[in-house]
C-alpha cells in the first residue's frame, strides 16, 4: 500500500513565553485513497501538527516523509514547490481574493507552480469546479457567492494541481449542517474520483466517525 505521509516521532517545542513540548512523539502514516481525520480538544496539538505535516513550520525534531521521500531539512523553496504541486488545503476561512472572479482564484496556484500553459490550467479549473457543482459561478466575483459556495471553490483550489493529499483545518467549521454535509460527500466523491488521500482536523464528531479512521490528540499526544 503506497504511504502518502508519514510522520516519525514528531516533537515540537514553543520557547516564548515559557519552554513548552507541545507535540510529543508523533508518529503515524496516512495511505493512498485514505480519509483520516484528527480530532481532541482545543489547545490539544492538532493544528500546530496540520502546520508541521504541511511543511509549512519546519522548526521540529523527528522525522516526515512525503510519498516516501524525507522532506524533513530540505531547503524552503522546494518545501514551496513540494506544498503547492502535492498538497492542497482547505481552512475554516476559504481566503479567496475577494476581487477575483471564481476562475481566477482557482487559477492561482497552477500559475504559481508554472507546469502548465495558461490555456491548460483554465481547462483544469473549469473542470475541478465542474466536480464540485459551481461552474456556473466562474464568472463571478468570490465576494458575491455564498458562505458554501465559497468552501466549494475553495475546494476546488486545493485540487487544481492534483495533490496526492488534502488536508483540512476545520473546513465545515464555518458551515451550517447540511453544507457540512454537502463537503463530506464532496471529500468522498473526490477520493474516490481522483484517488486522493485527506486529512481533515475537526471538531465535528459526525464528520469524523464518517471518515476511515480518527487520530484522537490529548495533550500534545496520539491516544488512539
Amino acid at each position: 500500500m503506497n504511504t502518502i505521509l508519514e510522520a516519525q516521532k514528531i516533537n515540537k517545542y514553543f520557547t516564548d513565553p515559557v519552554n513548552y513540548h507541545v507535540l510529543k512523539d508523533i508518529s503515524f502514516s496516512i495511505y493512498k485513497s485514505e480519509f483520516v481525520s484528527i480530532m481532541g480538544k482545543s489547545g490539544c496539538g492538532k493544528s500546530t501538527l496540520l502546520y508541521i505535516l504541511s511543511t509549512m513550520d519546519t522548526d521540529y525534531t523527528g522525522k516526515l516523509f512525503l510519498n516516501e521521500q524525507l522532506i524533513t531539512d530540505q531547503n524552503p523553496d522546494h518545501l514551496a514547490f513540494l506544498r503547492n504541486k502535492h498538497i492542497g488545503f482547505v481552512f475554516q476561512f476559504h481566503y479567496l481574493l475577494s476581487e477575483f472572479s471564481v476562475l481566477e482564484n482557482v487559477m492561482l496556484p497552477a500559475k504559481k507552480l508554472g507546469e502548465k500553459s495558461f490555456i491548460n490550467i483554465e481547462k483544469d479549473a473549469k473542470q475541478k469546479l465542474g466536480i464540485l457543482g459551481v461552474d456556473h459561478l466562474i464568472n463571478k466575483k468570490a465576494s458575491m457567492i455564498s458562505g458554501g459556495e465559497k468552501q466549494r471553490v475553495a475546494i476546488a483550489r486545493a485540487l487544481i494541481n492534483n495533490p496526492l493529499l488534502l488536508m483540512g483545518d476545520e473546513p465545515t467549521g464555518n458551515l451550517d449542517k447540511q453544507n457540512s454535509e454537502i463537503v463530506l460527500s464532496i471529500f468522498n466523491q473526490i477520493r474516490s474520483e481522483l484517488g486522493l488521500s485527506l486529512l481533515i482536523v475537526t471538531h465535528d464528531k459526525d464528520f469524523a466517525d464518517q471518515t476511515d479512521r480518527i487520530i484522537t490528540m490529548q495533550d500534545g499526544k496520539i491516544i488512539s
